[in-house]
This record gives structure tokens, C-alpha cells and sequence, in this order.
């Protein structure tokens, strides 16, 4: 019984350490090595695996950044800079620094400028609703309002106004990683170079037909006059299919082709109010007037001086000559 009982005892360790060397062996030669920094640079990486720098997530981008040999197209766009910089310092290698980037939704076809014309009774998303119908406007390339890229928005930077049905970006929250532009299914969000204080200048119009019908759908609609190609003196803007665009790369923030476009399809976000040459033309009329006033006063004060001048000299002579004459 005592005999058995060992035998078996003994079988089962043989067996367990047998199996225990083969999966050893099978570990060894198909072990697969990975880097330790994978492990850093994951860490300093922001987490959010958003998708933005082009991967599924930070884990991927922190893959190809220990493999990669340059950094100048690898960039995290939530950590941005910042994060890029601490990526660098593990790996030994230089971060090129980029400029910021934020959401800029290219339509302003509100309520107001854009009236309904069909309702939609079908799923309510943008990516079903842009397959079935062209929308609830004329306009075949406007917003169509059901928010898909809010849903992919992971930071919460877009929202839905409900005064005018169109998305809004929060340049404070937007970390331009994309999401909502992958999202949008007519291309309306645009990732544009962001300036200080938040100010934009854009074509918020998508439209590519011709003038007519263009305004006819939307009362804010680029007809592609070309007025603000003649006006802009640094090449930022070009007309390509009746639809205006302005290159952010280029554009210097003048504001000359918002004071030229007939239909204000040009947008100027965040910026101080203009001045107002009828005022400063009335003010400067005040002051002149103020100014002509004077010299006439000076003037008439001057030529009744020298008319009393001129009266005591008459009365001096007219005593003189009869003294002369007696």
C-alpha cells in the first residue's frame, strides 16, 4: 500500500517535471523579446488612446516610437509637446516641436441662415442619416445635427448649441486628436493651426455649387466671387469649385477678406471689435473744426488790431497838418 502510494507520488512529480522542462523550452525558443522603454515611454504617455497620433493606442505609439529611428513623424497631439519632449530624454533622441492644432467646424448653416425643409425620421446619426437623405436643409453639404461628433469626442470639447444646431469646439478642452473629424461624414471639422487668444479666421462653408444656388440653400453661403482671393496680398486663399479656402499656414490674420466678402461666408472668431471710421472721421472733423474756428477768431482779431492801428494813425496826421499849416 505505502509502495503504491509512492510510486504514484513519484510518477506524477516525473511527469510534472517533464512537462515542466518541455514548456521551458518551448518558452525559450519562442519568447519574444520587448524593450524596456516601451514600458517608459508608455508611462509618460497621456493615455487616452484616442487614435490621434495614428495608432489604436499609447501602447502602439509606444512601440513604434522605441523602433522608430526619428520622432519628426511620430507626435502625440493630447500630451503635445510637453510629452513629446519627456518621449525624447528616455529614448536619447530630439522631439520636433509642432504647432498646436484645434477643431474648426467649416459650416454656418444655423436655423437662421439655413431654414429646415424635410424632416428626418430614420436612426439618428450622421453617418446613416448622410447615406439615406441629403439633409434637413437645401443645402447638400451642411451639418446634418445629430451630433456623431460629439459621441466620438473622448474629452468632452464639442457640444451641440441649440440655438443654431451646429456643433461648437472648446479650444480649451480640444486636444485636436481627430476623432471628430474621422467622425464627421461630409468633412465639415478641419484641423487648423491654433492662434493665440483663440482667434480663427475660416471659411465656414462647405458648398460647391455655383453662386445662385449656392445662396439660395444658405443665406451664409460661399458663391465663389473671388473677391477675398483679389484682396488677400499673401496667397492664403484660393477658389477651387465655387468654394473659397483659406490656407491657415499662410493666412496672417489681416481680417481683409472678412470686410470683402459679400455673403460674411468668412468667419472672424475672438477678435476685438473693428473701429469705426464714422466716428474717428467725426471726431477728426470736430477737432478741425475747432482748430479752423480759432484761426478765423485769431484772424478777425488780427485784422480789427490793425484797423484801430491804422484809425490812430489817420487822427495822428489829420492833428499834425493844421498845426503845420498855422
Amino acid at each position: 500500500m505505502n509502495n503504491t502510494l509512492l510510486y504514484t507520488i513519484a510518477s506524477l512529480s516525473g511527469l510534472g517535471l517533464i512537462a515542466a522542462i518541455i514548456l521551458y523550452i518551448i518558452a525559450q525558443k519562442f519568447k519574444v523579446y520587448e524593450d524596456p522603454k516601451i514600458d517608459e515611454v508608455d508611462e509618460v504617455l497621456p493615455g487616452a488612446n484616442c487614435g490621434g497620433c495614428g495608432f489604436p493606442g499609447c501602447r502602439n505609439f509606444a512601440e513604434e516610437c522605441v523602433k522608430a529611428s526619428d520622432l519628426s513623424n511620430l507626435y502625440c497631439p493630447v500630451g503635445g509637446d510637453e510629452c513629446m519632449q519627456n518621449v525624447a530624454r528616455i529614448l536619447g533622441r530630439e522631439a520636433v516641436k509642432k504647432i498646436p492644432k484645434v477643431a474648426v467646424v467649416r459650416c454656418n448653416g444655423t436655423y437662421k441662415n439655413c431654414p429646415q425643409t424635410t424632416v428626418y425620421d430614420g436612426a439618428q446619426t450622421c453617418a446613416i442619416a448622410s447615406k439615406l437623405y441629403g439633409g434637413p436643409t437645401q443645402c447638400q453639404y451642411g451639418c446634418l445635427g445629430f451630433a456623431d461628433c460629439v459621441a466620438a469626442c473622448k474629452f468632452d470639447a464639442i457640444y451641440i448649441d441649440q440655438e443654431t444646431g451646429l456643433p461648437v469646439v472648446d479650444d480649451d478642452k480640444c486636444t485636436a486628436c481627430g476623432a471628430c473629424v474621422i467622425a464627421c461624414p461630409r468633412h465639415l471639422i478641419e484641423l487648423r493651426k491654433k492662434w493665440p487668444k483663440g482667434r480663427k479666421i475660416y471659411v465656414a462653408c462647405m458648398n460647391h455649387d455655383k453662386g445662385g444656388s449656392a445662396r439660395k440653400a444658405c443665406q451664409t453661403a460661399c458663391i465663389g466671387c473671388q473677391l477675398c482671393v483679389k484682396e488677400c496680398k499673401f496667397d492664403a486663399i484660393t477658389v477651387t469649385d465655387f468654394l473659397a479656402y483659406i490656407d491657415p499656414d499662410k493666412c496672417t490674420l489681416c481680417r481683409k477678406c472678412v470686410a470683402v466678402c459679400p455673403t460674411h461666408a468668412i468667419q472672424e472668431i475672438n477678435f476685438p471689435p473693428r473701429k469705426q471710421p464714422g466716428k474717428d472721421t467725426k471726431v477728426k472733423t470736430n477737432k478741425q473744426d475747432s482748430q479752423n474756428s480759432q484761426s478765423d477768431n485769431l484772424s478777425a482779431q488780427t485784422h480789427q488790431e490793425n484797423m484801430q492801428s491804422k484809425t490812430n494813425n489817420d487822427q495822428g496826421d489829420s492833428t499834425q497838418n493844421p498845426n503845420e499849416a498855422g
